[in-house]
């Protein structure tokens, strides 16, 4: 009778208190593959559509297999220049179109195109509407103490727009570079052309000192400098010629040190000009003395090979890359300019270490100006600007196609190419794969991609680029 009495009251208490089920397992939903597409013929402008994953490979179609595994450069960024000239016609918008514009520019949602990298000039580049440095002096004098240094003229467009751009993006990263010292520190006493004195290496490492700490107190911190602009180029206005050993002195013996004893963080990257003279920053990193203060090596592709980058890296793998400037021309089409650039400036940069990729002049009126006396009359901006309204131009797209999708610390990724398919892959922070792809070609072109053990089979019309994203 007791045992029976029993097992109803652990029979009762076990009903009453059943044992807890398992929580049922939902698949987590795969999610369509996003596709931004540019085409060479303008008729698709970041034209976005989806398409879902494939059950398996597509015999038919040649595959761009993304390994993973294999992980290569951090990246920290894309963008422009915002010369002063692309400044100044910025800031002379109406408040709302400018503002609409910057966030179009530099913001990360809806039609933003997530810009997170740019480069200014150190004094006047030849964007700019005149000539002038920080220390600009009558003839004869000069100013070894830098007692008359100011930055007033950046404070009429250039650090008011930056400042707003910061408002949007705060983390963005900002470059500066000079294309010329004060004419009072060079050989010729010009502004085109001629040598830095070597009486005034020192105090022309102040001037950077001076210039950072200046734009620091403005509240813009200068991530990176190089010593000059195009230090082979001579024939611009400003302009300044500097030899590899020059450079090397320069960094080594005076802006390093000034750096360092001022404690500035600023990096230092050398070179900054075109990917025809690789031999120029292997020299300065070959000498350890100099390689101690230099963060890096930037490059333009106005002549040359974009694999000089390669070049450097394999010299020296401990030193980051930088691709800094590239125009698109007033006169050149668009469907030539997109393709150009997509390939080098974009994945021929990026498959070759490059840590940014940047297009020249931000903005542009409609007569290709501002410029100095004999700067560049025909360099076109990523937009037009006439009065407030801004028209966007070819690299706008060529930017977007890659920084809208790449944010700063994606990691590229191993990808194979393809005959006419250019390719670059990167893994975000995010943990998103996202992958470049032109297709060359006239014709549409179909392919497989191949990552992780999962397959899309995709399609690019001729002469068009696409970017996925899963």
């Amino acid at each position: 009778m007791h045992y029976n009495l029993l097992f109803l009251f652990v029979f009762s208490f076990w009903s009453c208190n059943p044992k807890p089920e398992e929580e049922p397992i939902v698949p987590v939903p795969v999610l369509p593959v996003q596709v931004w597409t540019t085409s060479a013929n303008g008729v698709n402008l970041l034209y976005s559509k989806t398409i879902d994953f494939a059950s398996g490979k597509d015999d038919r179609f040649p595959s761009i297999q993304i390994d993973t595994a294999q992980k290569f450069q951090t990246i920290e960024g894309f963008g422009y220049t915002l010369t002063g000239g692309s400044a100044m016609l910025l800031h002379q918008m109406g408040a709302a179109e400018r503002a609409a514009l910057l966030q179009e520019f530099f913001g990360k949602n809806g039609n933003a195109i997530g810009v997170s990298y740019l480069r200014v000039s150190i004094g006047a580049s030849d964007l700019d509407a005149e000539v002038f440095s920080y220390d600009d002096l009558p003839s004869g004098q000069t100013d070894p103490d830098l007692l008359y240094f100011n930055l007033s003229k950046d404070t009429l467009h250039l650090i008011p727009v930056l400042k707003e751009i910061l408002a949007i993006n705060p983390n963005i990263k900002i470059m500066g570079s000079p294309w010329s010292p004060p004419k009072w520190m060079k050989s010729n006493n010009s502004s085109v052309g001629g040598n830095l004195k070597p009486a005034f290496y020192a105090t022309y490492a102040q001037y950077f000192v001076k210039y950072i700490q200046a734009m620091q107190a403005k509240g813009i911190s200068i991530d990176a400098v190089t010593p000059q602009n195009e230090p082979q180029h001579g024939g611009n206005n400003p302009s300044l010629v500097m030899s590899f050993l020059q450079q090397a002195d320069f960094v080594k013996n005076h802006l390093g040190p000034a750096f360092q004893a001022a404690g500035i963080a600023t990096k230092i990257v050398i070179w900054d000009h075109n990917c025809d003279n690789a031999a120029y920053p292997i020299a300065i990193l070959d000498d350890p003395a100099a390689k101690a203060f230099v963060h890096g090596t930037a490059f333009h592709l106005y002549g040359g090979d974009v694999s000089a980058l390669t070049q450097v890296h394999d010299k020296h793998p401990d030193k980051a890359l930088y691709f800094t400037e590239q125009w698109t021309g007033s006169t050149s089409p668009f469907d030539v300019d997109l393709k150009w650039h997509l390939k080098n400036v974009i994945i021929g940069t990026m498959r070759n270490w490059s840590t940014v990729a940047l297009e020249w002049n931000l903005a542009n009126d409609p007569n290709f100006e501002p410029h100095t006396p004999g700067g560049c009359t025909q360099c076109k901006g990523a937009v037009t600007i006439d009065g407030s309204k801004a028209t966007k131009n070819v690299s706008f797209y060529i930017i977007a196609q890659a920084s809208k999708f790449v944010p700063p610390g994606s990691v590229r990724l191993a990808s194979n190419v393809l005959t006419e398919m250019p390719n670059v892959a990167f893994r975000t922070p995010e943990g998103k794969t996202v992958l470049i792809v032109l297709n060359e070609n006239p014709n549409v072109k179909s392919f497989n991609i191949s990552v992780g053990g999962r397959w899309i089979v995709a399609s690019l019309h001729g002469e068009t680029v696409g970017t996925f994203v899963w």
